[in-house]
C-alpha cells in the first residue's frame, strides 16, 4: 500500500511540474492555461488525500498494537 502511494504521489508531482510549464502567464484563466491549473489542483487533491490515507494506516497499526 504505501509503495503504491509513492507511486502515485511521484506521478502527481509530475503532472504538477509539466502543467506548470502549460500555464500562461499572461492569460492563466483562459483556454489551455485554465486546464493546466485545474489539473494542478486535482494533483495536489490526490497528493493530500494519499497522505491522509497513510496517516489514518499509521495511526490504526499503533491503536491495534495497544489492546
Amino acid at each position: 500500500m504505501k509503495i503504491i502511494s509513492i507511486i502515485i504521489s511521484v506521478l502527481a508531482i509530475v503532472l504538477i511540474i509539466y502543467n506548470a510549464t502549460m500555464i500562461n502567464l499572461n492569460e492563466p484563466f483562459q483556454g489551455n492555461s485554465l486546464t493546466a491549473i485545474i489539473t494542478i489542483l486535482t494533483a495536489l487533491c490526490a497528493i493530500l488525500l494519499l497522505q491522509i490515507l497513510l496517516i489514518s494506516k499509521k495511526i490504526e497499526a499503533k491503536s491495534k498494537g495497544k489492546k
